[in-house]
This record gives C-alpha cells, sequence and structure tokens, in this order.
C-alpha cells in the first residue's frame, strides 16, 4: 500500500459545503475518497488529452434491421483489431440491439473508432465512456 501524505487546503465556505452534500450525495466515506476520485478523474481526462494508452467502453444502440448494418459494425471492429479487446451483444427488443465494446490503445484512435460506429446510418446512440488503464492512478 502506498504511503498516505496529510495535506490542507483551504475553501471558501459556500465550497466547502457544496463539498459535503456531494460527498453525502455519493455515499463515500470521507472527503478523502472523494478528493482522491476527482483526482484520478482528472488524471483520466488529462491521459485522453494527451492521446496516451487508454481504456474506454463503446456503448451502441442501434436497429438491426438497417440494411448491412450489423456487418458494417463488425468490420469497423475487424479494420480496429487491434484496439477492440472484447464485445457483447444483447437483443433489447425485436428492432433494437445494443452492443458494448471493450477498447483500449490511443486516446485518438479511440475516438476515431467510436466517430466512425456512430456514423453509421442504423446506429440510434453511441457512447464512449473514458476510462484509464490504471497505469498512473495510484
Amino acid at each position: 500500500m502506498c504511503e498516505l501524505v496529510r495535506l490542507s487546503i483551504s475553501l471558501e465556505d459556500s465550497l466547502c459545503k457544496t463539498l459535503e452534500e456531494m460527498v453525502q450525495k455519493s455515499k463515500y466515506r470521507n472527503r478523502s475518497e472523494y478528493i482522491r476520485d476527482l483526482i484520478r478523474d482528472k488524471i483520466v481526462a488529462e491521459q485522453w488529452a494527451e492521446a496516451a494508452e487508454v481504456l474506454g467502453t463503446i456503448t451502441l444502440v442501434y436497429n438491426h434491421h438497417q440494411r448491412e448494418l450489423s456487418e458494417k459494425i463488425t468490420h469497423i471492429q475487424h479494420h480496429s483489431h487491434d484496439n477492440v479487446l472484447a464485445a457483447t451483444h444483447v437483443h433489447l427488443s425485436h428492432d433494437i440491439c445494443a452492443e458494448m465494446i471493450m477498447v483500449k490503445g490511443g486516446a485518438e484512435n479511440i475516438r476515431h473508432l467510436a466517430d466512425s460506429l456512430r456514423q453509421q446510418r442504423g446506429v440510434l446512440h453511441c457512447d464512449l465512456t473514458m476510462s484509464s488503464t490504471g497505469e498512473n492512478l495510484h
């Protein structure tokens, strides 16, 4: 386990009250855990901005009746085989499917992959969730 370092910060009273409300609402045990996660979120955002190696999930919701859409989605993933770690396909209704694609690689490559999928006719929604490989979070 890492050695803990204690530090103090100065906040305006209103900002401190807002922080306390956010900690309580989020069900964190204490402010330190909440602030550590805020810092980690900022690190992940910086990694994505710097085009570092990142981890992400692309979630697609689409109409599987759209002509050749399933084949196009599969083709795009095969073209990015170096970045695609896994994919899960589920049937939400008779017409609508969802696919969750776990990806890893350069941030720009991952964004490009998500954009390529998003642009396909019949894709109703595409969301890229950004995360980190965890290398710089401890």
